[in-house]
């Protein structure tokens, strides 16, 4: 049987000291790639960026639209990123969150999110969430309803049925074709038998002939995605909050959780500073407390790109820079503080479809475009 991988520096608190640090440490510069935009820095905006502004992993950027329109009519910046989050939730085409989820091993989606709200200092959060699709919004309400901060598990559901969330099965056909083909790809047992028609006609069958979905099927095989969106967003008036929301790691053990409900290390804010998130591969990540550190660089003065720099120098410290331990996995993290100013990075160039740069999103109240990443390392990796 295949064995198929799962989805897969401490250095200086001060900017200059962690850019050579690094490359003393990795043999390498971190002054690398091209500008995005015209007046905009590889990974985030330059000094002095407009207020009210909002940022996302990649998959959530045709959404933050609805979130700025929250902003600008002078709305709450929780409110606006969970609105913008709940949307990518609801669409059942998009199976990196929500409903169309890619479920656990056993074919079973979970959810999980979390929730910070800068102005009051609040969080919540929610993990192992069965059968409610809208999980941004059940952390947002254990943070407004109860003293808790988290709730996990079947204890998430039944609170979200009292609360008057709906339950509903969260397997669409489209994610359970991608499911049964992964088990027929590493169990023996779930493929063709010897009087069986071969794998690639198994394929056919299971999606109609259709090459681009099993190509698509295959790449989701291949690498199980740690599907999941960070946004963040700041007001006019310098607010900050934010919420990280995921259907997990596809393929995972029932369950397992990562980062993102994790208050902390898939998302931290502070009002006084900025906000933080992440998504990737969240064991690695939570090793570090990403959001946490990020936000405590942008405390001490670093520019949010060169912050979430240093949380990927961290990360790549836990394995003393051997980049073939490190090419298994992919990392992200995205960074704004209460002055408007933004960034993301990644760990290497590429976004899982490769050879695509990693980008990010960004709505700067005029509209919303990609933006790219900065890379810690200037190469093709992650999923090896």
């Amino acid at each position: 049987m295949e064995l198929w991988t799962r989805r897969k520096f401490f250095v200086s608190s001060v900017v200059g000291g962690a850019l050579a640090g690094a490359g003393r440490l990795f043999g390498r510069g971190l002054e690398i790639g091209e500008t995005a935009n015209a007046g905009i820095a590889n990974g985030g905006a330059v000094a002095g960026s407009a207020r009210p502004v909002m940022i996302s992993s990649a998959n959530g950027v045709n959404a933050l639209g609805r979130g700025m329109e929250i902003l600008k009519a002078g709305g709450d910046t929780l409110e606006a990123a969970v609105a913008a989050v709940t949307i990518v939730e609801d669409d059942p085409n998009d199976d990196s969150v929500g409903y169309g989820g890619l479920p656990n091993e056993e074919g079973v989606v979970e959810l999980d999110a979390s929730v910070m709200h800068g102005p009051t200092r609040r969080a919540g959060s929610v993990a192992s969430v069965q059968k409610i699709k809208n999980v941004a919004r059940l952390a947002k309400t254990v943070m407004e309803r109860t003293n808790h901060v988290m709730i996990v598990g079947d204890g998430a559901r039944r609170f979200g049925v009292a609360e008057g969330f709906e339950e509903m099965n969260l397997l669409t056909e489209h994610s359970r074709k991608i499911w049964l083909a992964w088990k027929a790809k590493t169990s023996f047992n779930w493929r063709p038998g010897i009087d069986s028609p071969e794998w690639k006609e198994y394929m056919a069958q299971l999606f109609d002939g259709d090459a681009e979905k099993i190509a698509y099927a295959e790449q989701r095989i291949a690498h199980p995605i740690t599907g999941t969106i960070n946004c963040l967003a700041v007001n006019a008036k310098g607010e900050v909050s934010g919420t990280t929301t995921t259907s997990g790691l596809s393929w995972k053990i029932p369950g397992r959780v990562g980062d993102s409900p994790i208050i902390g290390a898939g998302l931290y804010v502070d009002g006084d500073v900025g906000g933080a998130g992440s998504t990737g591969k969240g064991e690695e990540n939570i090793k570090i407390s990403g959001g946490h550190t990020i936000v405590e660089m942008m405390r001490k003065g670093m520019k949010p790109v060169d912050a979430c720099l240093e949380a990927l120098g961290r990360v790549a410290r836990n394995y003393n820079g051997d980049k073939k331990k490190l090419a298994t996995f992919h990392l992200f993290f995205y960074a704004v503080n209460k002055d408007g100013e933004y960034g993301s990075a990644s760990l290497w160039k590429n976004t899982y479809a490769r050879p695509k740069p990693a980008r990010f999103g960004v709505h700067d109240g005029t509209e919303a475009r990609l933006e790219i990443c900065k890379p810690f390392f200037d190469e093709i990796g992650g999923d090896e």
